[in-house]
């Protein structure tokens, strides 16, 4: 049995319907996704995640250990290489990483 779907209206008036207690909004979630830059590539909790440790760029990233980012809740592992990429391309790696 398919659990029950809970309508919601979110404080900009978009009326969604979620199974879970999640709060997002996805028409709010989806305007809010960049179009470009590294933070583009990842899925929106992974983005929700940084933003959460008050990391919003890339140079605040490298402050912290690929453990220390993978242990934010809704950062997952298939993140991790984006996040990689992102920092080779701007000459940066993460903490304790050569």
């Amino acid at each position: 049995m398919p659990a029950a779907r809970h309508r919601r209206t979110c404080h900009n008036g978009h009326v969604y319907y979620k199974t879970s207690d999640c709060p997002v909004c996805p028409q709010c979630e989806a305007a809010r996704r960049p179009q470009s830059g590294w933070l583009a590539k990842l899925s929106a909790p992974a983005r929700r995640a940084l933003a959460n440790a008050g990391i919003q760029t890339i140079r605040q990233l490298a402050s912290f250990s690929e453990k220390e980012i993978l242990a934010l809740h809704g950062m997952g592992p298939s993140s991790l290489p984006h996040l990689q990429e992102a920092m080779k391309e701007a000459g940066l790696s993460f903490k304790n990483k050569k």
